[in-house]
């Protein structure tokens, strides 16, 4: 067996839908087909693929992120840095950008509703 790319993250939120569309708003997601599972939840698709599966449960909003978790952050690669750039900034959507030369990537870093940390790459000669 040989490992290929990350297929998908799952998140368990009590906010599902603020979510699905932060994650359809924000990152251009869209919500598509899903298995009829006994819970409710969503996967939001990048392309062809259900990159992002969101759980629905209950409890305190926004709980998670501020607890000991072990995944720091997951990482999505995309073309068309400025135009991204510029829709943050007309969404007053908080973002840190890194700058890291020596791959010539651009990283924008950014929250969900539930503070799961997202990092966007940018080939920065894009």
């Amino acid at each position: 067996m040989q490992i290929g790319k990350l297929d998908h993250v799952n998140l368990r939120t009590v906010q599902l839908d603020s979510m699905i569309d932060w994650y359809r708003n924000v990152l251009g997601m869209r919500a598509g087909e899903r298995p009829d599972f006994p819970f409710p939840g969503a996967w939001m698709y990048a392309g062809d693929s259900a990159a992002v599966h969101l759980i629905g449960i209950d409890g305190p909003a926004g709980v998670g992120s501020e607890a000991d978790l072990k995944l720091e952050h997951f990482a999505f690669s995309a073309t068309g840095r400025s135009r991204f750039e510029e829709k943050l900034r007309a969404m007053d959507e908080r973002y840190e950008r890194n700058d890291i030369a020596a791959f010539n990537l651009v990283q924008i870093n950014l929250w969900d509703p539930d503070g799961n940390h997202i990092h966007i790459d940018f080939a920065a000669d894009e």
